[in-house]
């Protein structure tokens, strides 16, 4: 360790700062915002997967214009070829196709009642998942502030015990050049 006031100064700004950083860091990774946007990237990521994998990734990104009229031709031919073997597959586009034929005939209205009845059916649904998820978000809450307290409080004892280190170190250099401006006297 060396013994210039200048360098030790310099060390405990250097540490200061890389602690910073650090409680920075942790912060940032127990924020609660993060948290929910984490586990809402993996929901993400697990359906589009899933979705990937029954369907397939698009091959290209950007087709010209003049190819999107052969690939709409091509598209009944794609679509057995990519659901060939894959009865999932197959009934999932069967599905979409069923729901967009039944979106353009207009309800009858005993379709209209029975959806009136099951929208007021899964109204109490709705407002429990919505109960639920604000007690998900409550619950959360304190285990994230009490980790966030836990970190200031690291970062607080951390930053004494730098500043204890720093003032040790200062004393002590004190100390050893009044020792040296004894001896430089004495000589």
């Amino acid at each position: 360790m060396s013994e210039d006031p200048d360098v030790i100064r310099s060390n405990i700004e250097a540490t200061r700062a890389r602690l910073g950083t650090t409680v920075d860091a942790v912060a940032d990774k127990v924020s609660p915002s993060h948290i929910v946007q984490r586990q809402t990237d993996k929901v993400k990521d697990a359906v589009f997967g899933v979705k990937d994998k029954v369907m397939g990734v698009a091959d290209h990104g950007g087709e010209s214009v003049s190819g999107v009229g052969s690939a709409i031709g091509d598209a009944p031919a794609q679509l057995k070829a990519r659901t060939q073997g894959n009865p999932l597959a197959a009934g999932l586009i069967a599905f979409g196709a069923g729901l967009l034929l039944s979106s353009l005939i207009p309800a009858s209205e005993p379709e209209r009642e029975a959806a009136e009845a099951l929208k007021s059916a899964a109204e109490p649904l709705t407002q429990e998942l919505t109960e639920a998820a604000k007690d998900v978000a409550e619950g959360l809450k304190g285990p994230a502030q009490e980790a966030m307290e836990n970190v200031k409080a690291t970062a607080a004892d951390a930053t004494e015990h730098v500043k204890a280190e720093g003032q040790d170190v200062v004393a002590d250099v004190k100390e050893r050049a009044a020792d040296a401006k004894d001896n430089i006297e004495q000589a």
